[in-house]
């Protein structure tokens, strides 16, 4: 779920230069454009001279233009283009991203060039789903997607100690994220493990809900602060099935101080202010600023509270045996295949890491446009009046997969609101895209808020029209949808791995909320804006009605 959320954060908005012209100081010639882009990407092994030879031997190669000509926003001297998100003198803040990477489309084209950042190779919009398929479908086995320097610091520098070389899933490429992947990837991704936990999120759930009941004020609305209770179901929620416990999210009258608001803190800020770290000149890279020594902190209280969960269902394993209903948990599995509790803690790590924000502003989305378009909301209510009539009743796995509305209206408020805007690619080889000679080295960012917009992949794709994601005996919409113009998990070898226990989750809550209750908001229209997720920006004061 990572992926390039962080660098559409540098996107900007420019005046509009001559056609295909971008400020000649700052070109790099087609000769040497190649060997500046791998300098600038330490992540990325060079190709073999043979193979760079075979490439650019090809006819598509020979007949493309220039990797200089491809149309984008000049940088100026000095500054390049960061200086586009600078405080003062810049022209947008990081929550205009959306907005800015629609502009430049609609400036550019389908293909934009954003070079002139301070110490970054550049970064390649690609608005064409036809092309972004062919970079999906034609990577290796090990994809460089852009990391974060921050935490690739944290992990491969200040943590070293801890780390080593188990670098994780989330900021590691190549050979070191490969072999982790392929040591945790089985028991995640595991059919059999995720519907062991049906019933324990189900409990969750049903926590949460009596919960939001207890919040409600005279006129049956949450609270302001509402988007802090999403955050401790979503919690509670990854606690149960990355550290086998329940953390206590959902109690009441939790105190700052308690260890769950401190984790939800703790993953707000960290997430959060990765766009200040990599945005503002990196002077964290050479001395610890206060910035960077208040997130790493906040990454040593992660590594602590998920060693401590770890440690305790390893005792739990040792004294007790393994979970006497059938199918061991996620972490029992990962303990008894590996016998190492750190490869566990960096796993669970993670998880929550990314997890937690992502879920959060996901379920934030989806309950927005729940409560601002009854129509839909009413159908999701008029589904699960038919496959659950007795609103007590448990849920299962044949149930939810009944569910196709339902299913259906998170996938399209995927499509229009996607709360991860963007995905991406470190080129490892020569390329053509879009009729363009594209040098290895180069970020490819494959925009999702815009290309799950466009008409041209999606029909009518202004509408908010669930039925485009059913199939014709569920009353499906007849209409063109591009497989590769809406990508909320990603794609291929490093596909969200946590994308099969994010969905159990939502349908969970979406599911049990809906047959209960009615979902209303009757204040001022929200705007959506990014923090790191897109969703909507402002106090989610909701009516929730018992049906």
């Amino acid at each position: 779920m990572i992926s390039l959320k962080y660098h559409l954060m540098r996107v900007a908005r420019s005046s509009k230069p001559a056609a295909n012209a971008v400020a000649t100081s700052f070109h790099i010639s087609r000769n040497n454009s190649t060997a500046t882009a791998v300098e600038s990407c330490p992540h990325l092994a060079a190709s073999t001279d043979a193979t760079t030879s075979s490439i650019h031997a090809t006819a598509e190669w020979q007949n493309a233009l220039p990797y200089d000509e491809i149309p984008g926003p000049k940088p100026i001297p000095i500054l390049g283009n960061t200086w586009r998100l600078m405080p003062i003198i810049g022209q947008y803040t990081i929550s205009d991203v959306a907005k800015i990477s629609s502009l430049l489309h609609e400036r550019y084209g389908r293909i934009v060039r954003f070079g002139g950042l301070m110490g970054r190779p550049d970064l390649l919009f690609i608005y064409d789903a036809d092309e972004i398929e062919k970079c999906y479908r034609n990577e290796g086995p090990t994809p460089f997607r852009p990391s974060m320097p921050s935490l690739v610091k944290y992990k491969s520098v200040v943590r070293k100690d801890f780390f080593g070389d188990l670098g994780g899933v989330v900021g590691v490429h190549g050979e070191p994220w490969r072999e982790f992947r392929s040591r945790v990837q089985k028991p995640v991704l595991q059919l059999s493990t995720v519907r062991r936990y049906l019933q324990p999120l189900e409990i969750v759930t049903n926590d949460f809900l009596k919960r939001c009941e207890s919040l409600l004020d005279d006129n049956s609305e949450l609270p302001e602060d509402f988007d802090n209770e999403i955050h401790k179901w979503s919690l509670e929620c990854i606690g149960r099935v990355a550290l086998d416990a329940r953390l206590g999210c959902l109690e009441p009258n939790l105190t700052p101080d308690s260890e769950p608001q401190q984790i939800i803190n703790a993953a707000k800020y960290a997430l959060r202010n990765v766009a200040t770290l990599e945005l503002k000149a990196p002077y964290w890279r050479y001395f610890p600023t206060p910035l960077w020594t208040r997130y790493v902190k906040n990454m040593n209280f992660f590594v602590e509270v998920c060693m401590k969960y770890i440690k305790s269902a390893t005792e739990r394993l040792k004294l007790q045996g393994r979970s006497q209903n059938g199918e061991p948990s996620l972490l029992e599995k990962v303990i008894m295949a590996e016998k190492d509790e750190k490869i566990a803690t960096i796993m669970a790590l993670d998880l929550i890491l990314v997890g937690i924000d992502t879920i959060s502003m996901a379920v934030c989305s989806m309950l927005y446009q729940l409560a601002t378009r009854p129509e839909e909301q009413q159908k999701v209510h008029e589904e699960l009046k038919r496959i659950l009539p007795d609103p007590q009743t448990p849920l299962t796995i044949q149930l939810l997969d009944q569910m196709h509305y339902l299913k259906a209206f998170i996938k399209e408020v995927f499509r229009m609101y996607s709360t991860v805007i963007g995905n991406g690619r470190t080129l490892q080889e020569d390329t053509v895209i879009c009729g363009y000679q594209v040098p290895k080295g180069v970020q490819a960012v494959f925009p999702t808020i815009v290309t799950g917009n466009m008409n041209e992949y999606v029909t009518e794709a202004a509408k908010f029209l669930p039925e485009r994601w059913l199939k014709a005996n569920q009353g499906g919409f007849d209409g063109k949808l591009h497989p590769f113009s809406s990508l909320p998990y990603g794609y291929g070898a490093r596909m969200c791995l946590g994308r099969r226990f994010a969905d159990l989750e939502m349908q969970i809550l979406l599911a049990k909320l809906l047959r209960n209750y009615k979902l209303e908001y009757n204040h001022e229209p929200l705007q959506y804006a990014v923090t790191f997720m897109y969703a909507p920006e402002g106090p989610l004061r909701f009516k929730m009605t018992k049906i």
